[in-house]
């Protein structure tokens, strides 16, 4: 026999499950309007909650023992009325660049560490209801509630929503002990979750040590670390000597929504662009008639597809597919064969050294930008193109550990979001 259940304003629920409003739920409290620039990661004596690091790097529940929060750098930015906030407080991303808006994260293991919440927060604490530590985390960040957000979210580049707008939102609360279960369920799976976070957060620390060693700078010439059979010198050049740059379409051509299909020829956006591969799951796709028409990169196998604006900014993958082209953000980089290896050029990309080039030229404090003409005048340190090919294989053999332990994590995260999903569902 199924369930009873009451119909509500939200739809049928159990019989035995309350329901009330955001605003019969929570006291809002008083955050702070202070940016990055003002957090560290070395220390202090109060931490704060920046929106930012709610949408993507805190969880549901954020374990206060655990988890990275930065402090803040002085004291006396804070005005009176900031709260300190306690066990049990949910705070509230009010702002991101998608629907992620909205994403909440629930205070617990604080212990006498002392916590306030940051820009573009807004943090509640809880005045009617019982709740076990996790459900409003769990709950508030399922679809079931945040679809209740979506009609109010506004703002066309950035999303936001207000204290005000949602106020009027349910809050579903079931029996004190069906909660618990559900949370002890989701608890497990956080777990596995977390596991394969910190293995691939200690490859990812790896990799940063072998391109730190294996790759030169302008000054050393050499590398710390080499491989075994090689002592030839590195060279410096510029990477306009080395390669050959094709932008994007900027004309008439460009395709508009309405030439993007289900399949066809790859159009490559920075989107889908990867930590070393395009993501084949986010391409778009044009027509041949389309294709022909372009007057941009039409891809090659072993291309770098590299963005020089926009939000994507500064990432690059390496196509491992032989037809395609590019958005107008993007530029092709195409390897001289016996001078520069692709595999090589993807991970110096990765490097300080990319980074400092990249410093020297890049312009817009907002938006940044950055040219061809200026990436062709980028000083690279290389060896021989054998050891150039060593040297990417053996960093790609740690992209593919990585690339393996980030799929055990999301396959982990979407079986989590379908128990939500199940659990808190209603039926």
């Amino acid at each position: 026999m199924g369930r009873k259940m009451k119909h509500t304003e939200i739809g049928d629920i159990p019989i035995d499950w309350e329901i009330q409003t955001f605003e019969e739920t929570f006291r809002v409290l008083s955050n702070n309007t202070l940016s990055r620039e003002n957090l560290n990661n070395k220390g202090g004596a109060v931490r704060n909650i920046h929106y930012g690091d709610i949408l993507t790097k805190f969880s549901e529940v954020l374990n206060c023992k655990e988890e990275d929060i930065p402090y803040l750098n002085d004291l006396s930015l804070l005005t009176s009325s900031t709260q300190l906030l306690q066990d049990g407080d949910i705070v509230i991303a009010d702002t991101a660049e998608d629907e992620t808006v909205g994403k909440v994260t629930e205070v617990q293991n604080l212990g006498s560490d002392k916590l306030v919440a940051g820009l573009h927060t807004i943090p509640c604490r809880v005045k009617k209801g019982n709740f076990v530590s996790g459900w409003l985390g769990y709950y508030m960040n399922s679809h079931i509630y945040h679809d209740q957000i979506i009609p109010f979210i506004t703002g066309i580049k950035v999303s936001s929503i207000s204290k005000t707008a949602i106020s009027d939102t349910f809050i579903l609360i079931p029996p004190i002990e069906e909660q618990r279960k559900i949370i002890e369920t989701l608890s497990q799976i956080g777990l596995l979750i977390k596991r394969e976070e910190i293995i691939s957060d200690k490859i990812l620390r790896i990799k940063a040590g072998c391109l730190s060693k294996m790759f030169p700078s302008e000054e050393k010439k050499l590398p710390d670390i080499r491989l075994s059979g090689y002592c030839e010198k590195w060279k410096l050049q510029h990477l306009g000597d080395l390669c050959e740059f094709i932008n994007g379409d900027r004309s008439k051509n460009y395709p508009n929504t309405t030439d993007f299909h289900e399949s066809g020829i790859p159009f490559v956006g920075s989107d889908s662009l990867g930590m070393t591969l395009v993501n084949k799951d986010r391409l778009r796709y044009i027509t041949p008639e389309k294709y022909s028409q372009m007057n941009g990169l039409k891809i090659q196998l072993g291309d770098i597809l590299y963005t020089l604006r926009g939000a994507g900014f500064g990432k690059c993958s390496i196509s491992d597919f032989s037809e395609g082209t590019v958005a107008s953000s993007l530029v092709g980089i195409r390897c001289k064969k016996e001078e520069l290896s692709p595999t090589f050029l993807i991970q110096w990309f990765n490097t300080i050294n990319a980074e400092d080039e990249k410093k020297k030229v890049v312009s817009g404090s907002t938006a940044q930008n950055i040219s061809v003409e200026d990436m062709k005048l980028y000083t690279i340190c290389s060896p021989t193109i054998n050891e150039q090919q060593e040297i990417g294989e053996y960093i790609e053999t740690i992209d593919v550990l990585i690339k393996l332990y980030q799929m055990k994590t999301e396959k982990y995260k979407m079986i989590k979001s379908g128990l939500i999903s199940k659990l808190i569902s209603m039926q």
